[in-house]
């Protein structure tokens, strides 16, 4: 489970308001920044839709080990980059017609 702290730097490292982060997830900005804030601790299911949010949005949560809580980006952005020209690449979306499938 995230802690606010990890929301915090998770929203920072991605560059997600926590406006656009409310629209992501679901859940309202007053909630996550309580949570941020450490003012309350909301219930584990909000949380993990936070934390979900944020993994796809590009960060990578590190678990309590030998080296402590944290977060770090999935791809470097130079590979984010790529990725989302690649993304952005292509026509249009159809049924692949592939022979003997």
């Amino acid at each position: 489970m995230v802690t606010g702290s990890q929301c915090r730097a998770a929203r920072a490292l991605v560059e997600v308001s926590s406006r656009l982060l409310a629209t992501l997830s679901g859940i309202d900005e007053e909630t996550t920044a309580r949570f941020e804030r450490k003012l309350d601790t909301p219930a584990e299911e909000v949380i993990l839709t936070l934390q979900t949010a944020l993994e796809a949005a590009g960060a990578l949560f590190i678990a309590e080990g030998e080296r402590g809580l944290g977060v770090q980006l999935k791809f470097t952005r130079s590979e984010a980059r790529r990725l989302s020209v690649l993304e952005s690449e292509g026509g249009l979306v159809a049924n692949d017609e592939v022979p003997g499938v």
